[in-house]
This record gives structure tokens, sequence and C-alpha cells, in this order.
């Protein structure tokens, strides 16, 4: 160390040099960073998803969710796999356990699918991964006041779609609300029988006239010549004119037609899903980015290119709907003003405990070089400039002052003593060295205290991953500033009194501050009874306080938008949910504190938004100036609750932060009835709580549902059969692709259309005529026995059991109590045999993270027991040192029931950060008793002159912490993980636990050392 310290102030230069080279890299791999809201989290769950066109709930489970559930179940590494049998759709969820190669994993998943028998009508399952950059980060939807919906589509999918498929850093584009071309060829059946035509024979001459064949190669004379076979149909009169051999009759003497005598064939445009914006039709575009691309960088491009093809072409219109970017920026933006704020503050304070400004320049040269490093560190590790990595930053700048602060005030301090008999640079290096062990134990501690994060798991361990790094790299960085930098500036900047003869100080002289305190702390010691009743007296009676402050999970982020799904009545037509989305859309538009309402109707993208391939999804942004947009947001909530539809309206929350404010219940059992009963039990009483609201069921509607039982004796008597009836009334037969054309560069698919009159009720469907075997006709309703019931919109499945959740959003702060209000009444219910009520939702989430960052704490505190009993050789002194951690209990609960935040998971990451700034202090103490009662000064004379000496870093390194967190304690925009919770919970803390520290650790280290009768001049005499 004497080497380290020697080389730094012989070689001040070599030292700047560094110093400058690292500050430069910092700013390099800052400024080249990905800004991220959160974390790029591994989420290790694949979906797959089955469009089964007509099929009810109950068909979609057996025919698709149950053999797809019994495929994947067993296979290595899977958790828990659930299914959800839509109407129309099937959802299978497959969880794996943390750490599995999920891009092996969905290899595996599509081979095991791919040797799955799927109904003809079922299309193919689509199979994907959950990550944060599945979703996209930004959604645009594009309009036009002078094109109609075809020649928008036209424009969006051959200007503006591939303008942003362009971007570096795109993954996809997808397009919803556009026309899709189709070509419908309808057989004239009675022209085909008399020229003894079947659609076979037709359907196999397109596809064998419809082809392009490579020849290959031909050797000719001259040179080798490449022969290609094009009989490929490229427009629709082509198709109208392609020749149809047939055999020549009287009738028609001719041995071919066309396909244009025996078919009508036109051109058709269909919109699969509604897209709207502000009441007009426009067509949804939403941008994916890649793995490596940086969010605000493709964010920023898109909307300028969005800006540009604006003004490029005449009446088109492009809203923003949905953007990552901004928040990640305002985020950035607001860490960076708290950062600057916070060093700010560190800076006055030093400037007033040393009153010397070469003094506080040294100590403060750590926060910019330290930050710095980190950010180099981060940068060559590629993780993301995010909330968690600038919040480490933002509390990390009170934390890597202190090294700094306590080396120049030993510097300092020992530089203004009379009988001090170093100079200069023996002066600095000892008065370092002297600093290094309390220094190293104290960064060593803090470290620790994140090393257990690293091995929690799961989601809060990947999250705070990021956090535990920053603050890691951030505190070593520091150390090394704090031995390296700190002495080298101390011995410029102070050079002229180093090398000085001593005079009598003003300095030298201990702080009235110092004299009081030493007066205080030697009463406590002869009163050690009394001080340490009212200090447990002051303990017990906080934690009182917590049941009053509450519980909550993550708090959210207002954002001035608001996402509501339309789930449709079970059999509701497209034409009726379009009218009631128009109500709320019409209503919307009204108003003057909304900008823009997007609004779509049905397809995939809105089917696990608002259930089912039918559903809608609005999104309604307000104007940024909107004031109290909680009170508004809940008019909204009201408005759309009161309505009297025939679908179910619902708030959703969509964001990024992670915060969730949803108390969910699940139902698990094996008979439906009985999942129903319960679920409607549960319904009743969430309803009856005051404290949620939106209360719903994944159960909340059913079909009517017939049943056609046929007697088989009946059957055979006409000559018919089961399956001949099913098809020939099934509405919905699979399209017979007949061939594709191809036109300006995409392929349109010709379809066979069959003329099929759908029947308008039951009644008409029972009086259609069976055509038989003999050739004459029954009535359907003749030869059917019919049963009535209903059937469940949605079939939810887990581990082999039915299941359905219900879902309400809890309106307090505090969780807690809303939770344990419904719990109580749940637990008194008479459950039928085989069902079970699970907690889900932000209760469960809760008692995962509180229960992990619990553990966290607990091994934080082992291994900073053990990391001090290293540093001083000794178990009592580190066992004096942990009695300063119960009291950072009494301020931080103290601080939030004054602050109205709850114990959240930031207020428990608050908390385990105390666990290493509050020892810090106790050590900076005892260390100083020990290095005196080691010199020959009896325990009681040292444990008052330490006191006094460490007083001045004590107070400057607690109070420059909480400085550097007013910002973050004051701010409403801290927001999230990052939050004001976590700021109040470390400056409460701080406060309650340095104050007691300075009284209760000499108290405990007293007391010890007379139980254990420790003798410290007589242990370094041996």
């Amino acid at each position: 160390m004497k080497g380290i310290i020697n080389f730094v102030v012989k070689n001040k230069l070599a030292v700047w040099l560094l110093a400058i080279i690292l500050m430069g890299a910092g700013i390099f791999s800052a400024s080249r960073m990905k800004m991220e809201t959160i974390p790029d989290i591994s989420i290790p769950v694949v979906t797959v998803m089955t469009v089964y066109p007509g099929a009810t709930p109950e068909q979609v489970m057996d025919d698709i969710s149950i053999p797809m559930e019994k495929a994947v179940t067993n296979l290595k590494g899977v958790s828990t796999v659930t299914s959800t049998s839509y109407s129309n759709m099937s959802n299978v969820q497959i969880e794996y356990d943390y750490g599995t190669d999920m891009a092996e994993a969905e290899r595996e998943i599509k081979s095991i699918l791919d040797n799955i028998p799927l109904p003809e009508t079922a299309q193919d399952p689509t199979i994907a991964r959950i990550t944060i950059n599945a979703f996209p980060i930004l959604a645009l939807s594009v309009s036009s006041e002078s094109e109609d919906i075809v020649e928008l589509t036209e424009t969006v999918e051959q200007v503006v779609a591939p303008k942003f498929e362009g971007i570096d850093g795109v993954s996809s584009v997808s397009i919803s609300g556009q026309q899709i071309n189709e070509i419908e060829l309808t057989y004239d059946e009675a022209k085909m029988a008399s020229l003894g035509l079947t659609e076979d024979n037709v359907k196999q001459m397109i596809q064998a006239s419809d082809v392009r064949v490579p020849l290959g190669l031909y050797p000719f004379e001259e040179k080798e010549q490449s022969i290609v076979v094009d009989g490929k149909v490229t427009s629709v009169d082509a198709l109208k004119e392609l020749v149809i051999p047939v055999t020549p009759t009287e009738q028609n003497p001719a041995p071919f037609v066309t396909l244009g005598d025996i078919a009508k064939i036109e051109m058709v445009g269909k919109v699969e899903s509604v897209s709207r914006t502000n009441g007009k039709e426009s067509i949804a575009i939403q941008i994916v980015k890649g793995q490596e691309a940086n969010t605000v960088e493709v964010v920023n491009e898109a909307k300028d290119i969005a800006k540009e093809l604006q003004s490029s072409i005449d009446g088109l219109k492009i809203d923003t709907t949905l953007d990552q970017g901004e928040p990640i920026e305002k985020s950035v933006e607001t860490m960076l003003s708290k950062a600057l704020f916070g060093a700010g503050f560190a800076i006055v304070i030093i400037l007033l405990f040393l009153r010397d400004i070469k003094s506080t320049i040294i100590s403060v040269i750590s926060i910019p070089l330290s930050l710095l490093i980190a950010f180099t560190a981060l940068y060559s590790l590629d993780i993301t400039l995010n909330i968690m990595t600038l919040g480490a930053m933002t509390v990390a700048i009170g934390r890597v002052i202190d090294d700094s602060i306590v080396v120049v005030e030993n510097i300092y301090r020992r530089l203004h003593l009379k009988d001090e008999k170093l100079k200069g640079r023996a002066l600095v290096r000892s008065a370092t060295i002297e600093m290094f062990i309390p220094i190293l134990s104290s960064t060593l501690v803090t470290v620790a205290v994140f090393a257990p994060l690293v091995f929690v798991g799961g989601m809060v361990g990947e999250l705070f991953m990021p956090f535990a790094l920053t603050m890691t790299f951030a505190l070593v960085a520091s150390l090394i500033v704090a031995i390296t930098v700190v002495p080298t500036l101390s011995h410029t900047l102070f050079k002229k009194q180093l090398y000085a003869d001593k005079k009598v100080s003003q300095k030298e002289r201990k702080s009235k501050l110092a004299q009081t305190y030493k007066s205080i702390l030697a009463w406590t010691l002869n009163h050690k009874i009394v001080t340490s009743s009212i200090a447990i007296i002051l303990l017990v009676a906080s934690l009182f306080l917590a049941p009053v402050v509450g519980f909550s999970f993550i708090p959210g982020d207002e954002e001035k938008v608001m996402y509501v799904t339309y789930t449709p009545e079970a059999g509701e037509l497209r034409d009726k949910t379009l009218e009631n989305v128009g109500v709320v859309e019409q209503k919307m538009m009204e108003r003057e504190d909304v900008e823009t309402i997007q609004v779509s109707v049905g397809g995939n993208a809105n089917a696990m938004m608002g259930g089912g391939t039918d559903g809608a999804l609005m999104y309604i942004i307000f104007d940024p100036d909107t004031k109290d947009f909680s009170d508004v947001k809940t008019e909204v909530e009201e408005y759309i609750k009161e309505l009297d539809q025939t679908g179910t309206w619902k708030s959703q929350n969509f964001n990024m932060s992670m915060s969730n404010n949803e108390l969910s219940y699940t139902v698990y059992g094996d008979q439906l009835s009985e999942v129903e009963e319960v679920v409607g039990q549960v319904e009743d009483i969430m309803e009856e709580s005051g404290n949620l609201k939106d209360v719903s069921s994944s159960l909340s509607e059913r079909y009517d549902e017939y049943t056609l039982k046929f007697d088989q004796q009946t059957l055979l008597q006409y000559g018919l059969s089961t399956v001949q009836i099913a098809m020939m009334f099934n509405p919905n037969e699979q399209e017979d692709v007949v061939t594709k054309i191809e036109k300006d560069g995409k392929d349109i698919e010709v379809i066979v259309q069959k003329d099929k009159d759908l029947v308008g009720s039951f009644d008409e469907l029972m009086d259609q005529q069976v055509p038989t075997a003999s050739g004459s006709t029954v009535k359907l309703g003749d030869i059917v026995d019919v049963s009535e019931g209903t059937v469940s919109n949605t079939i939810s499945r887990s581990k082999g059991q039915l299941y359905a959740s219900v879902s309400g959003t809890v309106t307090t702060k505090d969780v807690t109590e809303a939770s344990n209000e419904v719990k109580e009444k749940i637990d008194q219910l008479k459950l039928p045999k085989g069902v079970e009520v699970g907690t889900a939702g932000v209760t469960a989430d809760m008692q995962e993270a509180f229960t992990q960052l619990a553990f966290a704490m607990l091994a934080a505190i082992a291994i900073v027991y053990f990391i001090l009993v290293v540093t001083f050789g000794e178990g009592l002194a580190p066992f004096a040192i942990l009695f300063s951690l119960p009291f950072t209990v009494i301020g931080a609960l103290v601080g939030l029931w004054i602050a109205g935040e709850t114990i959240s998971v930031p207020a428990l990451m608050g908390m385990l950060m105390l666990i290493g700034i509050v020892v810090t202090n106790a050590i900076v103490l005892v260390d100083r008793i020990i290095h005196m009662e080691h010199a020959g000064m009896p325990r009681r004379d040292a444990i008052l002159e330490a006191g006094a000496t460490r007083l001045r870093p004590i107070l400057m390194t607690a109070i420059a912490t909480i400085g550097a967190l007013i910002p973050l304690a004051i701010g409403a925009e801290g927001s999230g993980l990052i939050s004001k919770g976590l700021g109040v919970t470390v400056i409460g803390g701080l406060l309650s636990s340095t104050i007691l520290t300075l009284i209760i650790v000499p108290i405990v280290y007293d007391i010890l050392s007379k139980l254990l009768k420790k003798n410290r001049v007589q242990i370094e005499e041996d």
C-alpha cells in the first residue's frame, strides 16, 4: 500500500494522464450506451397462438389446446404450461425455469408441434418468445385527407412501410387495417355440369398451367444458354383467358373453353381489421426494434421519417399512438438533473464543513471520475442506460464522495495538528494509509450488500443486476480515486502548508459541535441503561408505523395516455362491435382534453388485449398539460363502466415501468361448473370491497349452445352420415386457394367462392332442406334431437386443471390492506371438493419480491459481518458495528409516513442499501477507537477521542449522501423502481441511524469489551 501511495505522489503527471484517459473513455462510453426503459430482461416464456375459425372454446380446448399441452408439459426445463381457449383461438403459454436457453427451447417446441395433427380449418400455430424487445417501441396511425382506404393501403405498403423498414435497427414493421386484395372465383355449376367438368378437374388444370419451370442449361453450338418454361398467370384478364380442355359435344363442338366462360372472376378488397384515427379510416403501423438497437435512436429516426413523409405526400397524416422513446429521454433528463442537483448539494455541504475550497475540490473530483469509470465498465459489458443504471448513478453520487471525504479530511486535519511530526509526501502517505483500512472495509461492505441480488434469480434478480453492477463499479472506482487521485491532488494543492513550518492554528482545536458531542457521549457512557432503553423504545414504537404506512409493489408512472379494451359479448357480430366502439370513440372525440384517439377492431394484434380476435383496443392520448390526470382517468373509467352495451369495456395498463396494481385470484378445479360457481362468489366479494374497481373474471361471458343429436337408424334410412351433415352446414369451411397471381411484387390469392346463404336464426337452420341419397330432401329439424345449453366464452387450463381468474384494480396506495380484506372473506368460503383458490397479480408479485429481498438483506448482513471480521481480525468490534443497523428502521418508517409513501420494492431496496451505507459510518468510528487503544489510550478515553475526531467525516458523508438523494425524495418524477420511496427510505434511515450510531455503537462496544475483558494494548504488544 505504501508503495502505491509513494508511486502516485512521485508520479503525479502519470496519475493525471490516467485520470484524463479514464474520463475521456467514460464520456465516450456514456454517449454510446443504448437507452432503454428497463433492463433487457430474458422472460422464459414461449407462447403458441393458433387461430381456429368458427370453433367454440370447448372445441378449441379439445382439438388444439389439450394436445399441445400434453406434447410440451414434460419437456426439459418447463415449469408451467397454461392454456386459454377462446372462441376461434387457442393461446398456450409455456413457462421455463430462469436460465434456460430460450432459442433452443423455441426450436424444440416448433419441431414437436409440427407433429401434432390439427383440424383442417385451423391455421398454422404462431410460436413466439416473450421478450421486452418483442413489444413495439413505436406505434403510428396513418390516415389521409385525400385518399380512400384502397389508395392509402397502396401508399403505406409501397412507400411508408419500406421507409421504416430501412431504418438501421428495425426488426419488423407490421401493418393492420389495410385492404387486402383477393381474386374470387365463383363457378357456374350448371355450365360445368353440361361440359362434364368438376371443380377438381378445373383446379388441377389451373395449377398445371400456372407454373414456371427452369429446364436448365442447354449446350447450343455457340454457348450454353438457360431455358425456362413460363406459364405464370400475372393478371385477372390472363386468368379469364386460361384454356380448360373439354370433350366436344353437339352443344359445344370446341375442344376447350376459357376459365372466364365457366366462372365469374373478380378482384375484391377486404379489411381483416378496422383501424381509425380521430374517427377517420386509418392504417396502424407497429415498429419493433432489433435486440442490439438503441430504442431512442430508432424512435427518433422513425419520427423524423414520419415528418418527411407528411410533408412530401399530400393529405397524409401520421399520428403517434405509442412512443417508448420519449419516456426514456425524459427519465434520462430527470435523473441527470437530479444527479447534478445532488452533486451540487454535496459540494455545498463539504464546503460548509471544511470551510476550505481546496479540500472541497479534491473531494468532489471523485464524483465525475468514479461515475465515468462506472460508465466505461457498463459499456464494456453491453449494459444499457436504463432506469436501473441511471437510478444507481443518482444514488451513488452521495456514496462515491465518502472515501475521498474521509481521506481529505484526515490529511487536512493532520496538516493543522500542532504536534504533527511528518511533512510533505510522508504526511500525505501516512494520512492516506491510516484511512485505507476503514475506506476499504466501507467499500467492500457496501458492494457486498448488492452481491446477494445477483443470486436472487427470477425477474427481481434480472431487474436489479444492472443496479448492483453500477453501484459496484462506481464504489470500487471511488476507492481507487481516493487512494490515487486524492493524495496526488492533496500534495499539489496543499504543497505550501505541507512543507511550511507548523504554526498554532485555530483549526487544530476541536469544534464546538465536537466538544458538545463529546459531552453527550460521556453522559451516555455513564447512563448506558437509560440511553439504550430510549433507543429500544423508539425502535419498537416505530415498528407500529408499518401497518399505518402500508405495503405496495412498485409505484406506477403517470403517462397521459389511456388504453381501453372492448370485449364483445359471446356471439356478437362485427357490425354490433363497431357500433358500440363508435359510441365511446365519438364521446372521447368531444372531449377538449383529448388530442388523439386510435381505435383498432379485430385482428390477432388485439387478441391478447381485448379478449379474442374480435376485440377492440382504443388508445386515448390526452393533452400533456392535462391537470389532475388521475381524476380524468377515473371519470373516463366510470363512463365506460356505466355504459349499457352488449360487450365489456376495461381500462388496461400496458406501460413498461413494471408497476402493477391489479389484485387477482385464480380458481382451480376439475369441473367447469364448480369453478364458475366459486368464481362468482369471489367476484361478489371483490365487488363489495371499497378498495377495488374494474372487477372482472375471465369467465365473464357465455354462448348459447345447441347440440344436435342424430339417430343412426334415421340417418341410414336417408343414406346420410353425421360427417356429411356437419360439412353441409359448417359456416367456416376453409378457403380453397386455387393459385396465386403476382401483381406489383405481391402474391394475390385466387379463392374459390361458394354461394352459401347464412341463416338468420336457429329456427331457420332447422327448416333447411338436406338432400338424401335417393335424390329427395328432408328437413334438418325432422332428423335431429336438439338440446339447449350454454358454453363459456374462454376456457383456461393450468397443470392439467381448469382455472379462471378474477381481477380488480386496487384504488388505494396500501395494496396489503385491500388484499387482506378480500382474502379474509375468501378464506371463509366453503369450496367444493377439488377446488382451490390461489393468489395471483400484485399480491403474488409482492410476496415473491419481498421474500427474495428479505433473504438478500439477511445474506448481506452475514457477508458484511464476515468482511468486518476479516478486516478487524476479531469478532467483537464488527458485532458492535452491526448494532447501527436496526435503528435505520426508525427513520425509514417515519420518513415514509411523513412523505405519504408505502413500504414497496424501492423502499426495500433503500433498506438494503442502508445496510452498506450505515455500517460505513460505524466502521470509521470503531476503527479509530481500536487505533487509539492500540496506541495505549484507555478504552473510555479512546471512545471519547475517536468520537470527537471522527464526528466531522461521519456527519459530512451522511449529510452529503442525504443531500444527493433530496432531489429523488422530493421529486414526483421519480417513478417505477428508482422512486421517491427509495430516496425517502435512505434519507430517513440514514438520519436516525447516524444520530444513534454516534451514541449506541460506542455504548455496545464498551459493554462488550468489558464483558469479554478485551485488552487491546496487550494484544498489540503480543
